[in-house]
């Protein structure tokens, strides 16, 4: 795992006058997870290193080149297309799991494509998504990946008959919550490595 990559990014991000918070605002991603990847905690998986690439316009081999993939980390996806939700949900997940990688996407199909290309472990979908349903989003990312635990997320209660008919593992009303999120990881299909999340929720 090469050093450049940080240095890389935070030269990057600052040569386009964007703080941690406007970058992380584009990325659908938190701020402590870009400060991670500036200080070299933790880097990208080569999709995100694709749309930092894309939001700080810079050649992808540019980012590619000091950048690895870490495939220990559980990858966490959360798919809603109104942004305040997404948005609202990121920092929450982050703290409920902070040893995951935790990507936020308003568009089905870039999921889709980064499900493809990483291991999905858990995946909160929104169920009303314009033309996409996230019940068929549920069967195309379980066709990907059958082991992936997939939890909606809906403002409508009367949606949870159907939800259940496609293999997810859970239902949640928005908004997400800590509390809520602690509840639906107890009853994961497929239980995965998180860290003390029950401490991160206290804290």
């Amino acid at each position: 795992m090469t050093m450049n990559f940080p240095e890389t990014l935070k030269k990057l991000r600052i040569e386009k006058g964007l703080s941690q918070q406007d970058l992380a605002d584009q990325l659908y991603v938190t701020r402590s997870t870009i400060a991670r990847w500036e200080n070299g905690s933790r880097l990208p998986n080569a999709l995100m290193v694709s749309r930092l690439a894309d939001c700080l316009h810079v050649d992808l081999n540019t980012l590619l080149n000091d950048a690895s993939e870490n495939e220990e980390v559980p990858n966490v996806i959360v798919v809603d297309d109104m942004k305040i939700i997404l948005n609202g949900a990121l920092p929450i997940l982050e703290q409920v799991l902070p040893n995951a990688v935790i990507t936020g996407f308003t568009r089905p199909a870039e999921a889709v494509e980064y499900a493809k290309k990483n291991r999905v472990a858990l995946a909160f979908l929104d169920i009303e998504m314009g033309k996409i349903s996230g019940l068929d989003m549920c069967r195309t990312l379980l066709d990907i990946n059958p082991r992936t635990n997939v939890v909606y997320l809906t403002a409508y209660v009367e949606y949870s008959f159907d939800a259940w008919k496609t293999g997810a593992s859970g239902f949640m009303l928005k908004p997400i919550t800590p509390e809520g999120v602690l509840e639906q990881l107890k009853k994961l299909r497929y239980p995965f490595s998180f860290g003390d999340v029950e401490k991160c929720v206290r804290s």
